[in-house]
């Protein structure tokens, strides 16, 4: 199986589709530093399945996506294709239709990789197992690089071993011997955690067990429950049919009574719209009576309210009577004191005039005296005219102030009596 074409497109530094032939015999590539030499060599490792972005000189795998130049944007998608000759039929059997086989890695920037032969999607070990079984791939010992020669020189003998492995051709059958080893473990330890499993499904079946024979006894015993149950709720079913029968009769017994009461309401009711048709006059006299009884009981709080009044009037003219007797009694005093006065004064005066002409200081001192007295007397009759005046009018005052006294109290007397007699109709 030998390589044919290597065709790279927005690999690295090849950003346009570059197409290069491997023909039988040595295939050299000659330039300067930079043009890309070891860009082909990375992209055959990659296409045959490196998974190591450090040997392909980037910090992470989306690197070998063209980055993009002052001039050029960057690319999305980075696509390499192998072209390998199968017409000695050495591939793998699933990958043995063809005489060629074209084997094409595909990245997406932020999405990873896919494999394709003969434009059929691959497992990534189905590729590395294809190139492992031509004595080749991403860490075959026939991709010679700087320091390989040494590397194989100082070799230890279990890299030694790998590379006479790989010379041999059995390189394919390590990997899946490897492979093989590793699903053995995983097997081994599948039957482990199995065992593991059976175990706790062993207890779990005996706890089932357990379970089932639970149920089963569960279940006897919820049929004599049922069966149980049946029984009791036949006799009830018995018991409450006697007693609905007993209870339809006491309602048709009920219904009776109830129609007997009916027809009994019935005249009931009858006599008691003859009797509201009676009673309706009679109401009209109620109403009548609560009428009447109302304006006696508003002119009976009217009466009320004046008798109070009255008598407040009759308290204040009889004090007013006492005032007016005790300032009679004080006029009177008054007169008599001014009587007696004129009395004195007069007898003064007739005893002058008996004892005749004295001497002139005499006759001018008795002239005095005499008129002083004639004075006194004058005055005095003018305070006795004043006083009989006053006393005159104070008497009037207390014979008007009697007329009312007793004309308020005949009207208190006609008020109650007015009270008595409408106590007596109501």
């Amino acid at each position: 199986m030998q390589f044919t074409k290597l065709r790279l497109t927005g690999f690295k530094s090849f950003v346009e589709p570059t197409e290069f032939l491997i023909e039988p015999g040595l295939t050299g590539i000659v330039g300067p530093n930079g043009c890309g030499k070891s860009n082909l060599v990375e992209a055959l490792q990659w296409v045959m399945g490196e998974t190591s972005a450090r040997r392909l000189r980037g910090g992470e795998m989306d690197d070998v996506i063209f980055g993009g130049t002052t001039t050029r944007p960057a690319r999305n998608i980075a696509t390499v294709t192998l072209s390998l000759d199968n017409r000695d039929r050495t591939a793998p059997a699933h990958l043995n239709d063809h005489d060629e086989l074209e084997i094409e890695r595909r990245i997406d920037r932020d999405r990873g990789s896919t494999y394709r032969v003969n434009s059929r999607e691959q497992r990534a070990r189905d590729v590395q197992l294809l190139f492992a079984d031509a004595a080749s791939g991403a860490q075959s010992t026939a991709l010679i690089g700087q320091g390989r020669i040494g590397w194989l020189i100082n070799a230890k003998p279990a890299e030694r071993r790998t590379l006479l492995e790989e010379a041999a051709g059995i390189g394919g059958l390590q990997a899946r011997r490897h492979e093989a080893e590793l699903r053995l473990s995983a097997t081994e330890t599948n039957l482990t955690r199995l065992e593991d499993v059976a175990a706790t499904l062993s207890q779990q079946i005996d706890r089932l067990k357990r379970q089932v024979k639970q149920a089963e006894r569960y279940r006897t015993l919820s049929e004599g429950y049922r069966r149980a149950e049946a029984l009791v709720l036949q006799r009830h079913l018995v018991t409450r049919t006697e007693e609905l029968e007993a209870a339809i009769k006491r309602m048709h017994a009920a219904e009776a009574v109830v129609e007997a009461a009916a027809a009994a309401a019935d005249v009931a009711m009858a006599e008691r719209l003859r009797c509201a048709e009676a009673l309706a006059p009679a109401r009209s006299v109620v109403d009548e009576a609560n009428r009447r009884l109302d304006r006696l009981s508003s002119d009976f709080q009217t009466v009320t309210a004046e008798e109070r009044a009255i008598a407040q009037q009759i308290r204040d003219l009889r004090q007013r009577i006492i005032q007016i007797d005790q300032d009679i009694g004080r006029e009177s005093a008054l007169l008599a004191q001014a009587m007696a006065a004129r009395a004195r004064l007069e007898e003064e005066r007739d005893r002058l005039e008996q004892q005749g002409v004295g001497d002139l200081e005499a006759q001018e001192r008795a002239a005095m005296l005499s008129q002083e007295a004639g004075e006194a007397v004058r005055a005095a009759d003018a305070e006795l005219n004043l006083s009989t005046a006053r006393v005159a009018q104070l008497q009037a005052e207390r014979s008007a102030v009697l007329r009312r006294v007793a004309g308020i109290e005949e009207r208190r007397a006609r008020l109650r009596r007015q009270q008595t007699d409408a106590e007596l109709r109501t």
